[in-house]
């Protein structure tokens, strides 16, 4: 079992764990008197290239980065560096993440939040929706088409964006372009946690031109940003190489100047 399946299997039994102790029923009322959402795919797409700055505590690939970091206070950097979005990890066990991470955020930024983390059930999408997630990350080596076109439309239903996360060139085939607005591609392959700049642009020259392209993973370059939008990305997501910086908002701030 390679790490993906393991954190998979990891948080079926999560959800099963919080269902246990608040009910969809009761979330899904949450979820209908939740503040309205903004649009990640509004904010990506206004031209120049744009970055969702993540909050993340740790990684398999790393260990730990930034684990008792304040979500809120990351957020407010992020937010006054110039971020055009925030992704916020909420997985626990692997990431040192929590859903009151996105509470928190929504809290003190007014940027669009991401919940990135392993949706794989329908009560995901209202946790976020509760908790104050603008949109949710779908990813394609996690989730087949039935499960995809499940959770996509759970999360319309609730008025949140879904980035769809693929990394083998073959999941394009897979994803239906008239519902999938943004894609993302990983550059780290989740089975090894190999990283290739590169791959996105492979893998992006096989997509529509209308949808909004972002570039996820081992990102922390100026040359990178401009190589990436050279070659028709919309959006980058960088994490470790922000977090693992002495102060977050100044590496944020830094690397948009320098790229500018």
């Amino acid at each position: 079992m390679n790490i993906l399946h393991q954190i998979v299997r990891d948080t079926a039994v999560l959800v099963r764990q919080r269902r246990s102790t608040v009910s969809a029923g009761e979330l899904a009322r949450c979820a209908r008197e939740a503040p309205a959402t903004r649009s990640l795919r509004y904010a990506l797409a206004k031209g120049a290239m744009s970055i969702i700055a993540e909050i993340k505590r740790a990684s398999p690939s790393k260990g730990p980065i930034r684990p008792h970091t304040s979500a809120a206070t990351i957020a407010e950097q992020y937010e006054e560096a110039g971020a055009s979005a925030i992704s916020v990890l909420t997985e626990p066990t692997y990431f040192g993440g929590a859903l009151k991470d996105l509470r928190t955020s929504r809290r003190s930024c007014a940027l669009p939040l991401l919940r990135k983390d392993f949706i794989i059930d329908p009560y995901q999408i209202l946790e976020a929706r509760v908790h104050g997630a603008d949109a949710v990350l779908l990813i394609a080596a996690v989730l087949d088409v039935g499960q995809m076109q499940e959770l996509h439309a759970a999360a319309s239903e609730l008025s949140l964006d879904c980035l769809v996360e693929v990394y083998a060139l073959e999941e394009i085939d897979e994803i239906d372009f008239d519902a999938v607005t943004i894609l993302g591609v990983n550059n780290r392959d989740l089975r090894t946690f190999q990283v290739d700049i590169g791959h996105s642009l492979r893998v992006f020259a096989e997509v529509p031109d209308e949808v909004v392209r972002v570039s996820e993973s081992g990102i922390h370059s100026a040359d990178q940003l401009t190589t990436l939008e050279e070659g028709g990305v919309d959006a980058v997501l960088i994490g470790e190489s922000l977090m693992a910086a002495e102060h977050p908002g100044h590496a944020l701030a830094s690397l948009i100047q320098r790229s500018g």
